[in-house]
Formats: C-alpha cells, sequence, structure tokens
C-alpha cells in the first residue's frame, strides 16, 4: 500500500504544482488522469524520490518514503514521460549496462534477469538491434523492462502511450496489465480510455488537487441518468454554451454533437446519454473551472 499524505509542492518561481494531494494506493493498477499541466508528472516525481516534496508525507508500506529515499529507490521502477537512451546501444547491451546500475552485479543472475525481460516485452528477436532504430512503442516496452529489473515492488509509468499506434497501445496496455497483478502500478496518464481499460481504481487531478477518486465504474454510477445529449450546428455552440453546462463537443456527420450534464433534461432536443467515463472526466474538470 502506497500512502500519500497532504503532499505539496510549490516551485522556487511560485507556481503549486500540488496542493494537499492525499490518496492510498493498493497493489494493482491505479490510474491517475488529469489534463496536461494538473501536477501529474510533479507528483510522479515526488513519488519516484526525484524531486522533495515542500510538505507532506508518502509511506510505502512501513517506509518512511521521504525519509529514506534511497530504500525506496531499491523496491521502485520508474518509466518517466520522456525516457532518453544511447541510441547507438543495442536493446540488450544497455538493458544489461542499467542492470548493473541497479545493482544485479552477479553475472549469471543479470543475464538470467536481462533475457527474461527482454523476452516478456518481446523485445528478444531485436535484442542484438541499435535503439536509435525501434519505433515508438518498442521504445516504451525498453523502457518497461528496465523499470522491471530488479523486481520492483512499484511500479511508476508517466504518459506511457502518447503517441503510440493502436496496434502498440494495446500490446503497452497488456504488458501494463500482467505487471499490475502482483505488485503497485501507477499509470499516469491523460488519456481516459487507457484507465478505463486497465485500473480498477483511479483518481482524478487538476490544478494540483484531487477531484474524484474511486472504482471507474462507482464513478460512471455517479454520473448516470445526468447526462443529455443534442447534436446542434457550429453556430449554435457558443449559445448551448452559455446555458447549458456543456462538458464535451464532438463533430459527427458535419454537426456538432454537445454531452451536457444536468440533473433534468436540459429541454427540447436533447436525449438521455449511456454514461461513461469520460463524462466523469469532463464534468469532474468542468465542475472544477467553474468552483475556481
Amino acid at each position: 500500500m502506497l500512502h500519500i499524505e497532504q503532499l505539496t509542492h510549490v516551485y522556487p518561481n511560485g507556481t503549486r504544482a500540488l496542493d494537499g494531494v492525499t490518496l492510498e494506493i493498493p497493489r494493482g493498477m491505479f490510474g491517475l488522469l488529469g489534463p496536461n499541466g494538473a501536477g501529474k508528472s510533479s507528483l510522479m516525481r515526488c513519488l519516484a524520490t526525484l524531486q522533495v516534496p515542500t510538505s507532506g508525507q508518502i509511506r510505502f508500506g512501513s517506509l518512511d518514503v521521504l525519509a529514506s529515499p534511497g530504500e525506496l529507490r531499491a523496491r521502485l521502477g520508474y518509466l518517466p514521460q520522456d525516457f532518453g537512451v544511447y541510441p547507438r546501444v543495442s536493446a540488450y547491451d544497455m538493458l544489461d549496462h542499467l542492470a548493473v546500475l541497479k545493482g544485479l552485479t552477479v553475472r549469471g543472475e543479470r543475464k538470467a534477469a536481462v533475457e527474461g525481460l527482454l523476452q516478456q516485452v518481446n523485445l528478444w528477436d531485436v535484442r542484438k538491434k541499435a535503439l536509435a532504430g525501434f519505433s515508438g512503442g518498442m521504445r516504451q516496452r525498453f523502457g518497461i523492462a528496465q523499470a522491471l529489473l530488479g523486481n520492483p515492488e512499484l511500479v511508476i509509468v508517466d504518459e506511457p502511450t502518447a503517441g503510440l499506434d493502436p496496434e502498440e497501445r494495446n500490446r503497452f496496455l497488456n504488458l501494463l496489465s500482467e505487471i499490475g497483478e502482483n505488485v503497485v502500478v501507477i499509470l499516469s496518464t491523460h488519456i481516459v480510455d487507457d484507465v478505463k481499460d486497465l485500473c480498477p481504481r483511479m483518481a482524478i487531478l487538476a490544478g494540483g488537487r484531487i477531484v474524484g477518486t474511486g472504482a471507474p465504474h462507482e464513478l460512471i454510477a455517479g454520473v448516470e441518468g445526468r447526462i443529455w445529449r443534442k447534436s446542434i450546428s457550429k453556430a449554435q455552440l457558443a449559445e448551448h454554451q452559455a446555458a447549458f453546462q456543456v462538458i464535451s463537443t464532438r463533430l459527427l456527420g458535419g454537426k456538432t454533437l454537445i454531452h451536457v450534464v444536468a440533473d433534468q433534461s436540459p429541454g427540447e432536443g436533447f436525449e438521455p446519454a449511456a454514461a461513461g467515463l469520460e463524462d466523469v472526466y469532463f464534468s469532474t474538470l468542468s465542475a472544477q473551472r467553474r468552483a475556481a
């Protein structure tokens, strides 16, 4: 169990990236959903001991993370949003080098770990290929391999599917799901479907604060019966945004399809819409913006 209590981080320029974040994250996949600039990467960096928060507490089991960051690092696997590698080095040699840095100094044990991970992430056949020639999805799978060195108990992945094509995204998410059966895995993303497909529990972060938390199906049930849709012309959009709480818009067949949150039917032309996690996300962000 990862326990985060009243975590706040203020950068030297005065930006309050995190504002009293409190979360309990059990073993398994946990989704952290939020727009760009919400504070997700700042939270991930604090959890990975790459930056010290201004105030608050982080505990992993009985371990006080802020008091003993080195102990957490020995139990941590981390895939940051921007994962850099030496491009001319082969996947095998790079993973072997990272294994040494991770403390796997016994040659036989390190060889078994490196080969096992390359097979697990489906990169064994290209193990001798330079990382410069890897696709985006292959690089992300290599990133997971390095994050799993040393059998970590906590795995943090920050925006891992951004820029991946659908096939690579599915392959990568399946890999994460397998990992999440045995350890704590935090998936930080702004892609709603990533969380919906994988995570039994989640939180929504906006403006550095947790504005929603729970199981996806519970959060969806909380807005069921309150989501309405209507197809309008583009010229009518501003009028409807002024009159209703429009949470999302999309083009469909040359018209603009809007989703509105309301306790009762907003009026003529609206019809009830089946609620989804995207509606939860957008309605939560809308409420947060209106309260700001």
